[in-house]
């Protein structure tokens, strides 16, 4: 059984729902819609019991999908404002239609999702290079982007493992999808030169955790590595390690993947930093600029708030998708310091058409040719430099310890 929701993240959801349009879309502050802070609302609406305005948000969703399988960049009062679209956008559709069967348990609901997300996975797969890593966008002309990011090809990873356990839901299996989250996994994990050097931007510190191509040891040491460059003790996360500026958004994530590897103790710590830009009406404010002692920007948006709904639900586990970011798609749990009241697999509701969890694709399976028992309190990485023959290289040594 799951908590019940706190009332102040019901209040905060309140007040996403609040900013949502009459046709389902969910913007930013200045008016304009991305997909992917749309589905992040989304998964907060539902994490926090709004189930109406969840699926009014994905019925947008479906709506807004181009026939490629994209979406445009940004949408405002109904009308493209950037055709241009992203990789990690479309690929974050899967994790909001998983997230959305956790919580619910209706698979009907996930089988009416699966044509978009299979369209829109086979999009962001042609931006795939051989390598592994995925071109960061097509721009209005439909060429392809000339680098791949670090932050967002590890949230293309999650969606991947979200997509592939929809597929098996879907009886659809995706073979190839496999092979290129294998792949993906891989490249995050070990090769840093594959991605144009956003190291100033605290994503690009901790997305390979967040997303789940790091765990264990490696994870640790990446989140140890950038601590002192990013994390403001007191107030929060810099978005840029150069700039005295806190963001709510970065904050919660960081407290997710510190989570998703067992840190839970420091991800609390750093949690409870996010009150102090709580507004009354339960949204956040964005950021803080601490040396001028002001907002920044002036704003409370949406995806900040879900951000820290997210946060929340990872360690109270007041919803049964709390563990999305913690656990492969459909495998069993597998930190033995879940919080109580998180669902493990057996838990999840078990429609007829839904499968066992057991038979859900598990991606540690694809990117190591061994599966090996899990210790006790630990979380299994899914990727392995040694049994995949590729080790790190001295630039990969330094990216980490940096």
């Amino acid at each position: 059984m799951s908590e019940p929701v706190p009332a102040d993240m019901v209040a905060t959801a309140r007040a996403i729902a609040a900013a949502q349009r009459p046709e389902g879309a969910i913007p930013w502050p200045d008016g304009h819609v991305d997909p992917w802070d749309h589905v992040e609302c989304a998964m907060a609406l539902s994490a926090c019991g709004l189930s109406e305005e969840a699926r009014l948000a994905y019925e947008w969703l479906a709506a807004a999908q181009r026939d490629d399988g994209s979406w445009p960049r940004t949408v405002a009062g109904g009308s493209v404002t950037d055709p241009a679209g992203e990789s990690h956008h479309a690929a974050y559709t899967a994790v909001g239609v998983w997230h959305e069967l956790l919580v619910t348990g209706d698979a009907g609901f996930a089988m009416r999702m699966w044509p978009v997300v299979w369209k829109a996975i086979e999009w962001v797969l042609d931006l795939q290079a051989p390598r592994g890593e995925v071109a960061w966008e097509r721009d209005a002309a439909g060429r392809p982007g000339q680098f791949a990011l670090l932050s967002g090809c590890a949230s293309i990873l999650q969606g991947l493992r979200c997509a592939i356990a929809l597929a098996e839901l879907a009886h659809d299996p995706q073979p190839e999808w496999e092979l290129a989250a294998g792949q993906l996994a891989h490249v995050i994990a070990c090769h840093p030169e594959a991605f144009a050097d956003k190291s100033r931007f605290a994503m690009d510190w901790y997305y390979p955790v967040l997303g789940g191509a790091l765990r264990d040891g490696m994870a640790a040491a990446r989140l140890s590595s950038g601590w002192d460059a990013f994390v403001v003790p007191g107030l929060g996360v810099r978005c840029v390690s150069d700039e005295p500026w806190v963001t709510v958004a970065e904050t919660c994530e960081l407290v997710i993947a510190l989570e998703a590897c067992g840190q839970r103790t420091q991800a609390r710590t750093v949690f409870d930093t996010v009150a102090q830009l709580r507004h009354s009406d339960g949204s956040y404010w964005t950021g803080w600029q601490y040396v001028n002692e002001q907002h920044f920007p002036d704003e409370r948006s949406s995806w900040t708030s879900a951000a820290v709904i997210l946060a929340a639900d990872a360690l109270t586990g007041f919803s049964a998708g709390a563990g999305i970011f913690r656990d492969v798609p459909g495998a069993a749990v597998r930190v033995s310091s879940s919080p109580s009241g998180t669902p493990d697999s057996s838990d999840l509701p078990s429609p007829s058409d839904l499968p066992s969890p057991s038979d859900l694709p598990s991606p540690s399976d694809l990117s190591s040719p061994v599966a090996t028992p899990v210790a006790e309190g630990a979380v299994e990485s899914p990727v392995n430099p040694e049994a995949c023959g590729c080790f790190p290289t001295s630039a990969d040594a330094d990216r980490v310890s940096r």
